[in-house]
């Protein structure tokens, strides 16, 4: 299953991610995990268009993504896209094999503590994060690839 990169980013595709953690990673297709951009077409399409056409794009809720990866072999160098940390962390609870997290922008909201200048989390996905640390999973917080990596552990 050629999971190059799971990476956290609310902003989903845009600039940053394109011109930078795809071509770094000769990434071939995005899947995007999320149950509300799974549940809305019009998102979706803005995703697609987002992305250059050779850069497969496809969207997945949670639950449907564990289902998938269970039974299909990912063959294309794939990123998984998230929003947040409870996803994530779903995802490991639910057998998908991730060895390393990369988080990008979780901005700040109402609700949120900040942990760094681009990363805000609610109690929640404290706690996901917690978890996904617990399972000796390295969690980094990288806004682009040339950035200094700043393990997420010694901020929580």
């Amino acid at each position: 299953m050629p999971i190059i990169l799971t990476r956290i980013d609310d902003r989903l595709i845009h600039g940053q991610v394109i011109t930078t953690w795809v071509k770094n990673h000769n990434i071939e297709q995005v899947l995007i995990i999320n149950d509300k951009v799974a549940g809305d077409s019009v998102q979706q399409s803005v995703l697609t268009m987002s992305a250059p056409p050779e850069l497969k794009v496809q969207v997945f809720g949670v639950e449907k993504f564990i289902e998938v990866a269970k039974k299909v072999e990912i063959k294309r160098r794939s990123m998984l896209l998230f929003t947040n940390s409870i996803d994530v962390s779903l995802l490991i609870e639910g057998g998908v094999p991730i060895h390393r997290v990369n988080v990008g922008g979780m901005r700040m909201q109402e609700g949120r503590k900040s942990l760094s200048r681009a990363v805000a989390v609610t109690p929640e996905e404290e706690q996901a994060f917690k978890s996904i640390l617990a399972r000796n999973i390295p969690v980094e917080i990288q806004m682009v690839p040339k950035d200094q990596v700043i393990d997420l552990q010694t901020l929580i």
